[in-house]
């Protein structure tokens, strides 16, 4: 009977997780942290009982099956070094630690990522060499290590990545010969090996490359096809690496180099039992064990059901054919962050999209690659940093072309999960073009980074709330009458062309209107900004928005009892908008809103303008904004009225 109940009991057992197993990846991460950040001061938000899934790991983004797929750790001042362990996140398909100051060698153990895509360790102070190992790692696109102290050979390895498009040595003290290997890659588009002391043959099959191979100050380089190198004379003949075989195979793996593992053929032993009686025994295990499966099953489904709610990623599938391609000519500096397009109008593969991102101008798309949008942010600097909330951070960036812009970055655990829908909604986002709509330059959505990033025009004179409640009229912004009543007109234009339907875009309702979402240009110029970005989040997070706005004052009465938006919810929000203006106060409601009421002006009125104001445009303006706020939706004005109104009368 003992036998037996063992049995059952390792049977049982086997039915649930290993809470090990289970926070395996949890263990790695903070060996990871140790490694990075000895200090613990810029990865404080990764910790031992926190979940790396939900969000709260800074630069961490897992797939649907709740594995870690990207860690993403640009500029964060990382003073560690590049860990061994990180081999154990099997699923990892992006690693991004460039711009920080890590230092040691690049250990070899890193070939252990064998699903890995990109690898971006470039601007650091790595030194040693660059490991063979790395030439087994087939999955690799981009290769990123410029801007270190690495000395030795390029492995001729690497000649064997297949679907290697970008590789990037520059700036480092390599030396020896450019393989011949290199010549042959398949895929390859840029390879940038300047300022380094290479010598030797250049292999001609880099030609092809044309402007994508970069290979200046390295005086020891000669060849027959690039019109600015010396040509070869038999002395280099002897600097080619007597390492690399004289014709590798496109599809080699070395040998020499693979993983033990990788040669173990997992045993299995089998047991058969002839007694009848154990036949009994087993036939009543099995049928216990059917039943605790069936429950265990329904329990592991309904959990990750919920945390699927919580952990909502664009990675519907792990196949190969999720994964898309570089552009076919892409720019010089091309763009190397896989990710879904949202621009595809299905989801077969395009030439296209890989780290798409697209700048819309006269209805044309011109792209533009995510490096870019970490360079003009900084790498995301906290120095940029305009304003952060639970679902998105607001960067100050600069272009290329000097222009300055907003970068709104939106994980994308806080937006739709379908791609359709996801689609749908940005495709209205960039229908939206109105003098006093923040305008949508273009947009940046990165699977493997994990976020989606919106370009704006950049409004320099800030958020209409940097306007409320100032105390001291010689430091504070301070608007004079003109101005506001010029802003209330904009807002008023920019609101009726969202509630209006034409041939070009559809009616659209905003529901989150509030002093933060108007922001000024150099002219104070009000622009709307986040119209129709709640189209594209979850709706856990449009609630958690829609929660701070009722706190703040904006949400309709109505939408308590009915939990519906309409256009007149939007005319509320504007009536409290026009009042906070009116009077430069952030509450308006009690003693504001009767002073306003009565039109006790010196009461209302923002007492900073000191008297400079028209009583008569005052009168209809507080007019207009309490019948906007009125308690009954159909007693509110429509926006249109709301224009009539404005040019009429003032």
């Amino acid at each position: 009977m003992l036998p037996l109940c063992l049995l059952f009991i390792a049977l049982t057992l086997s039915l649930f997780p290993n809470p090990c197993c289970a926070n395996a990846e949890l263990t790695l991460l903070m060996d990871i942290k140790a490694s990075l950040d000895p200090e613990n001061k810029h990865l404080m938000s990764w910790t031992e009982s926190g979940d790396p899934c939900s969000g709260s790991f800074i630069g961490v983004a897992c797939n649907e099956h709740l594995k870690v797929t990207n860690i993403s750790l640009p500029g964060r001042s990382l003073t560690g070094k590049v860990p061994t362990s990180i081999s154990g996140l099997k699923r990892l398909s992006g690693l991004y630690l460039h711009y920080n100051s890590l230092t040691g060698e690049i250990p070899k153990e890193i070939s252990g990522l064998t699903e890995l895509s990109e690898l971006y360790l470039n601007v650091n102070d790595l030194t040693g060499g660059i490991p063979a190992e790395i030439g087994n790692m087939k999955h690799l696109q981009v290769v990123e290590l410029s801007c270190n102290r690495l000395t030795g050979r390029i492995p001729w390895t690497l000649g064997g990545l297949a679907m290697l498009q970008r590789l990037d040595l520059s700036f480092n003290g390599l030396s020896g010969s450019i393989p011949a290997s290199m010549g042959k890659l398949p895929q390859l588009k840029f390879l940038d090996v300047q300022n380094n002391t290479l010598s030797g043959f250049v292999p001609t099959g880099l030609k092809q490359l044309k402007d994508g191979f970069s290979y200046k100050n390295n005086l020891g380089l000669c060849g027959v096809a690039f019109s600015s190198l010396r040509r070869c004379r038999n002395q280099d003949a002897s600097k080619i690496d007597p390492l690399e075989p004289s014709k590798p195979a496109p599809n080699t793996t070395v040998s020499q180099n693979k993983p033990q593992s990788a040669n173990v053929t997992p045993r299995c032993h089998q047991t058969h039992c002839s007694n009848s009686s154990n036949l009994k025994r087993v036939a009543i295990i099995a049928a216990v064990v059917t039943v605790i499966a069936t429950l265990t099953v329904t329990a592991c489904v309904t959990i990750f059901i919920r945390r699927r709610q919580k952990q909502k990623i664009w990675n519907k599938s792990e196949t190969p054919d999720r994964k898309f391609s570089m552009q076919e000519s892409p720019p010089k500096t091309s763009d190397s962050i896989c990710a879904w397009d949202p621009t595809q109008k299905s989801p077969q593969k395009s030439p296209k999209s890989c780290g798409f991102c697209v700048e819309l101008e006269s209805n044309l798309l011109q792209s533009f690659n995510l490096e870019e949008i970490e360079s003009a942010t900084r790498y995301f600097s906290d120095a940029n940093l305009l304003g952060r909330s639970k679902f998105s951070a607001v960067y100050k960036g600069v272009l290329r072309d000097r222009s300055v812009v907003a970068i709104k970055s939106v994980s994308v655990t806080s937006c739709k999960a379908d791609e359709a829908e996801f689609t749908k909604g940005l495709s209205l986002l960039t229908s939206l073009k109105h003098e006093n709509l923040a305008r949508l330059r273009g947009f940046c959505c990165s699977k493997s980074r994990g976020e989606c990033f919106l370009v704006y025009d950049f409004a320099s004179k800030g958020n209409l709330s940097e306007y409320l409640d100032v105390e001291d009229r010689r430091t504070g912004h301070v608007l004079d009458w003109p101005k506001r009543v010029s802003i209330i007109n904009g807002i008023a234009k920019g609101l009726a062309y969202l509630h209006r339907d034409d041939p070009e875009k559809p009616g659209m309702i905003h529901r989150n209107i509030s002093m933060e979402k108007i922001l000024l240009d150099q002219e104070y110029n009000p622009l709307i900004t986040d119209a129709g970005l709640l189209k594209l989040l979850a709706d856990d997070i449009v609630y958690s928005a829609l929660k701070v706005s009722a706190a703040l004052g904006y949400m309709a009465p109505e939408y308590i009892t009915t939990g519906k938006f309409t256009e007149k919810s939007d005319v509320y929000a504007f009536g409290v908008v026009v009042l906070q203006i009116l009077s430069g106060k952030g509450n308006v409601a009690g003693s504001i809103r009767a002073a306003a009421a009565d039109r006790r002006f010196d009461d209302f009125i923002d007492e900073n303008l000191e008297g400079k104001f028209s009583e008569s445009e005052a009168d209809k303006l507080t007019e207009m904004g309490l019948i906007c706020v009125d308690e009954l939706p159909e007693n509110r004005l429509t926006m249109e009225d709301v224009i009539r109104e404005l040019s009429s009368s003032i």
